[in-house]
């Protein structure tokens, strides 16, 4: 057997065989173990708040500091060639739990979007026209998944699979989209849809660690929104919802205090999906609400801010318990639930606590798959037990991506 030690992350370098003792939703990566070789590694591992990583000294080749550059240009330029392939990168050794390739390639594909979102966000002002082909490029991609018939997946992501200031905004243009195609939009408005909430936030001033805006600046950025998507060029339709983002169908919304006859179909689901992610993930408080305590609270509390029919819709779509959510099932064991097919809400897959089950060689269970096997009640975090908190590590920050579903097998 192979020795190994725990060691400080910031300690890692090139060439190091380390292994992840998380579960395969903690972290990005296609595997649990592997030889780290390229810089851009080194960044995410040291990024993932980990206290000690296990380290295999007889199974490692530490890359002299000179070699570095060249070690990780070699292994960036294996990867480009795979990639342009249509192949996956091969992993340096066999792992003992790998993440499903369905869940790997819907982080990478949320990655991408939020690496995209940046590019448009920084360009918006200084060549728009750029910024709007790509902006009318990443729209058209999720439409390709959107518009065919078929079931959708709602997937939970790993931890930091994203950019805090794209999360939000990537968050809010997959949720609407499928929305929208649950109200029975067609093609033509939901690409509208989807460039609104795509750029419905891209006039605002701030970044994730910042302080938080004053009401007036916040209230300012769907103004300056608006501006930076009028000299890109977007459509009036586009433009009334991004504009009415923040307007509620009882008047109690800004900048205008609009009425429900006042707003637009797009403005409206805009509008909803937004006020969703943000119980979810405030944007400068922590301790965001689970996705069911957000279903919820809107339902109960703030149902008249909505169209009925439109949030009696989204609610269906989400499920009962939305990815995200925390769970305790009908024989006592408690999960977490990792993603909902939108047509069949009430089978989620899950993630179960099972002390006997390392959590990286955990596998989701489908619902979908044990009928015997049922949801007795959702629960909030503060309602887990101390062990089952730690091992499911519930997301502080909620992130979905969507992908077509894939029929599970016949018993």
């Amino acid at each position: 057997m192979n020795s190994s030690v725990l060691i400080n992350p910031q300690a890692l370098r090139l060439g190091m065989y380390i292994q992840l003792e998380v579960g395969w939703m903690r972290h990005p990566f296609p595997v649990n173990s592997f030889r780290i070789v390229s810089d851009s590694q080194l960044r995410t591992l040291q990024a993932l708040g980990l206290e000690a990583i296990r380290y295999f000294p007889d199974r490692s080749d530490i890359v002299p500091a000179e070699d570095t550059a060249p070690a990780a240009a070699a292994q960036d330029a294996q990867r480009a060639e795979a990639a342009s392939a249509g192949e996956a990168p091969a992993a340096a050794d066999p792992a003992p739990a790998a993440q499903p390739a369905l869940w790997q390639r819907c982080n990478e594909r949320f990655r991408g979007a939020a690496r995209d979102y940046l590019r448009v966000f920084a360009s918006a002002g200084t060549e728009p026209a750029q910024a709007l082909e790509l902006c009318d490029s990443m729209v058209q991609s999720y439409l390709h998944d959107v518009l065919p018939a078929g079931d959708l997946v709602i997937r939970l992501l790993s931890e930091g699979s994203g950019n805090r200031q794209a999360e939000h905004p990537i968050n809010v243009t997959a949720l609407c989209l499928l929305l929208g195609r649950a109200l029975g939009m067609e093609p033509a408005q939901l690409h509208e849809l989807g460039t609104a909430a795509l750029l419905h936030d891209i006039g605002k001033d701030s970044t994730p660690g910042t302080a938080p805006l004053t009401r007036e600046q916040y209230e300012r950025h769907v103004g300056d929104s608006v501006a930076l998507a009028l000299g890109m060029g977007v459509s009036s339709d586009v433009l009334t919802a991004i504009a009415q983002h923040h307007e509620f169908a009882d008047g109690s919304g800004f900048p205008l205090h609009l009425i429900d006859e006042d707003l637009s179909t797009t403005g409206k689901v805009l509008c909803l999906v937004n006020a969703y992610d943000r119980l979810c993930n405030p944007e400068f408080a922590r301790g965001g609400l689970t996705p069911h305590e957000a279903l919820s609270q809107l339902y109960a509390q703030f149902r008249e801010r909505f169209d009925p029919a439109m949030l009696r819709v989204f609610i269906r779509m989400m499920g009962v318990y939305p990815p995200g959510s925390v769970v305790q099932l009908a024989d006592g064991r408690y999960a977490m639930v990792v993603s909902v097919n939108s047509s069949r809400p009430l089978k989620p897959e899950l993630l179960v606590y099972d002390a006997s089950v390392p959590l990286a060689q955990a596998k989701p269970l489908n619902l979908e798959q044990c009928p015997d096997i049922s949801i007795r009640r959702s629960l909030r975090l503060d309602q887990l037990p101390r062990e089952a908190l730690s091992y499911l590590s519930p997301r502080q920050h909620i992130c979905y991506f969507f992908e077509r579903a894939v029929e599970p097998c016949q018993p």
